[in-house]
């Protein structure tokens, strides 16, 4: 009897398909390439990309970095089968903290890692980068596409964000400035942005819904397009704002909600005084909060409760930021004071029984 021959294997066998990869990178590389901006060609395909710090304008840079994902927000968009908003959220989380430090957004990179490497809807999440970075003047210089199998269940995928920004020595900003009478305003935000979604997508459950279901909050759009609005870019009218001079201090508003977040950016023996009753909560965290019975300060502690971004500012320069934000199509709200505090730095939130729990 002749000797058993093993049978002849391959990678594509084993689940991961070589040639679909090379297709996605060729369909994205023309996104890539509007994304372009000095300092880089945005090329992808190489082991690395290059960036030009001088060819940019920068004389004296500190670079600034960060990292993020979209979170379980990303089940809601595989329920659905809506791709093309979580690709502008994963970069927003990573530009909007770049500029809360004074940093401009230079470039971006993504990691994309599934099961089975489903070439339309990797290319329509990779749109929603590619778009969200051409809009907060950033290039797309790169990124990883992972193919999994045994990692991910059929129709699964993770998002990871990579962000390089940069500001000039000395411009950096880190609360220094924030001074006992500065003026805090609030930047409305678009929904949820990007957090809280593993508490949302309970309540969703046990409100007898789906994400198909109207949305008993929204007229003519079903509770998972609601769900699934994209984080708002902050980066344009923020960087404006900072080199007008009129900036103290910045706060992006995202896991930890008003009461994590605000105190990141306070010198010690400082408070943020801010009023809830001072902005109208919007109809989804109403909903949210009636539905999954949820007290008022655990909201603030969860969700941005409709404000995006603080900006903090002296009462002298409070006009002309306003004025800027306004013209930059934010929606600014005067919604609280810097006061005297012992230690440690936090926020001292009032107001809030008035929302509709």
């Amino acid at each position: 009897m002749p000797p058993r021959r093993l049978r002849s294997h391959n990678y594509r066998g084993a689940g991961v398909d070589i040639d679909a990869g090379n297709a996605l990178v060729e369909a994205i590389a023309p996104l890539a390439r509007a994304t372009a901006r000095a300092g880089t060609a945005a090329r992808l395909g190489g082991f690395g990309a290059l960036f030009d710090l001088q060819a940019a304008g920068l004389r004296d840079p500190i670079l600034v970095a960060t990292t993020d994902g979209v979170g379980t927000k990303l089940l809601v968009a595989q329920a659905t089968g809506r791709h093309d908003t979580v690709g502008v959220d994963l970069v927003a989380m990573c530009v909007n903290d770049l500029v809360v430090q004074g940093a401009e957004p230079l470039f971006f990179l993504d990691y994309f890692a599934t099961g089975k490497l489903e070439t339309g809807i990797a290319e329509t999440v990779l749109k929603g980068v590619a778009q969200a970075c051409s809009d907060s003047g950033c290039a797309l210089v790169g990124g990883e596409t992972a193919e999994m199998p045994g990692m991910y269940k059929a129709g699964e995928y993770d998002l990871a964000g990579f962000a390089v920004g940069a500001a000039e020595r000395g411009q950096l900003l880190d609360g220094a400035r924030v001074a006992v009478g500065d003026v805090v305003l609030g930047l409305a935000s678009t929904g949820l942005h990007s957090n809280g979604f593993s508490l949302v997508r309970r309540i969703v459950e046990r409100s007898g819904l789906d994400y198909g279901s109207p949305a008993p909050f929204a007229a003519d759009r079903t509770i998972g397009e609601a769900l699934l609005t994209p984080t708002r870019l902050y980066v344009r009218s923020c960087l404006a704002a900072i080199k007008a001079g009129e900036v103290h201090a910045l706060a992006h508003i995202t896991g930890g909600g008003l009461l994590e977040n605000v105190p990141r950016v306070l010198p010690r023996g400082t408070a943020a005084e801010i009023d809830a009753a001072l902005w109208p909560l919007p109809p989804i965290f109403c909903w949210l909060m009636r539905e999954g019975s949820i007290p008022a300060l655990e909201m603030a502690r969860v969700f941005n409760c409709g404000i995006g971004m603080v900006v903090i500012t002296s009462p002298d320069k409070l006009l002309n930021l306003e004025h800027i934000l306004i013209d930059l199509g934010e929606v600014p709200r005067r919604i609280g004071r810097i006061v005297a505090a012992p230690e440690p730095r936090t926020i001292l939130l009032n107001g809030e029984s008035q929302w509709p729990g």
